[in-house]
């Protein structure tokens, strides 16, 4: 079931998410976040109205970007994690001539605006991002072939030293944390998608960073012997991981309410020059996964639900066979809530916007993410179970009426 609402402009105003009275009636809260660099800053806007709701995830899973805000998500107690987003995002964001808007231009407006973001993701790309990365010096075309300098132009050391900062790494691996964490990343060598999760790995700074290790800005990362890079390579969204562990958990698959928030919006005008063509390039290379892991996800969970409501109807003696037994370990009955957070920016950016680290774009992508979220828990079918209904996947897409 698709449930596909147009999206109002919320209140300039709007600053508080009204909490909620009890835990929606869900087994696990999932949240899922996809990659795509100073495009993260949406992410902690998003679950920064979660945590005001109350809506605190069982499970975060992230991709690049998304890996990092995972993190800092799970790696701080329930009352922190908003504080060590805004930390973290206000370090990235802060800027090398100290302007935290607009760099001082007097001029104002969409142009001055896009000149703006141009400065900045051209700054970004020459000078690195504080805390983050940093130019390799001499240039990676000085250094000498076979070693991990020469295969990026940039060098991530930074990154594991903000990463101590803002994240308790014995706190995600601790038995007792009440929140499960899983990155994606890939293999060099064998080229496959791999997930670092808390439940079978101890979680390091240098699984973090493989996650959002993209080429060839950034270099692989070595963990174990192994080389990785970001996961965005393979697949930016972690809803096929989720759904392949549902599936494979033993017993009852768990009812769950997942919100998936893209950093990319697959639907988009036709481009008007090179630069546009750019961007949308951009975002079709790094959405096109997402709709198909949707479906995918429709179709599994379809299949489960089938399988149990046709295993109830039949005689005992024909789930005897190894056959029926095979397909009764796979039938589930189940309920699942897919909330998609998409963000669309209100006015157009360049085709390097995921570079744009400046504080005021990175404030406008916060709230946007704020503002999405809870516009859409103000709509109580996210939140409650269809009555009578013991299997099913809904999904709920808040877009933009563009007619």
């Amino acid at each position: 079931m698709d449930a596909r609402n147009p999206v109002s402009t919320p209140s300039p105003g709007l600053r508080k998410t009204h909490k909620l009275e009890h835990r929606p009636p869900f087994d696990a809260v999932v949240l899922m976040l996809q990659g795509g660099g100073a495009l993260g800053a949406y992410q902690a806007g998003v679950y920064e109205a979660l945590a005001e709701a109350g809506l605190h995830p069982d499970w975060v899973a992230g991709i690049s970007i998304g890996g990092i805000n995972s993190a800092i998500i799970a790696g701080n107690p329930r009352e922190q994690r908003v504080a060590k987003l805004r930390e973290f995002w206000e370090l990235i964001s802060r800027s090398p001539f100290g302007f935290d808007g607009d760099f001082g231009l007097p001029a104002k407006g969409d142009a001055a605006r896009a000149f703006a973001q141009r400065i900045s993701s051209g700054t970004a790309s020459m000078l690195g991002v504080p805390g983050f990365y940093a130019p390799r010096i001499p240039s990676v075309f000085f250094q000498p072939p076979g070693t991990i300098e020469a295969t990026s132009f940039y060098d991530t050391s930074l990154l594991k030293a903000t990463l101590e900062r803002v994240v308790d790494f014995d706190l995600v691996n601790s038995d007792k944390h009440d929140i499960r964490l899983s990155l994606g990343s890939v293999n060099v060598r064998t080229g496959q998608l791999v997930y670092f999760d808390t439940t079978t790995d101890v979680i390091r700074p240098e699984h973090v960073m493989a996650s959002g290790a993209l080429p060839p800005g950034f270099p692989a990362v070595e963990i174990d012997g192994q080389y990785y890079l970001d996961g965005g390579v393979v697949s930016n969204t972690p809803l096929e991981w989720m759904a392949k562990q549902l599936v494979e958990a033993k017993g009852r698959m768990p009812d769950v309410l997942a919100f998936q928030v893209d950093l990319w919006a697959a639907p988009g005008a036709f481009p008007r020059d090179l630069q546009e063509v750019m961007t949308r390039m951009k975002e079709i290379l790094n959405s096109s996964r997402t709709s198909y892991r949707t479906q995918g996800y429709r179709e599994i969970n379809h299949v489960t639900s089938t399988l149990a409501r046709f295993f109830d109807q039949l005689p005992e003696e024909l789930k005897q066979g190894e056959d029926a037994k095979y397909l009764m370990s796979l039938a589930r009955k189940c309920v699942h809530h897919l909330v998609n957070l998409v963000y669309r920016p209100k006015t157009p950016e360049s085709a390097s916007k995921e570079d744009e680290f400046s504080r005021r774009s990175m404030e406008d992508r916060w709230l946007a993410g704020y503002h999405d979220t809870v516009y859409a828990l103000r709509h109580p079918e996210v939140l409650e179970r269809a009555a009578g209904c013991e299997a099913g996947i809904f999904i709920f897409d808040f877009v933009k009426d563009e007619s």
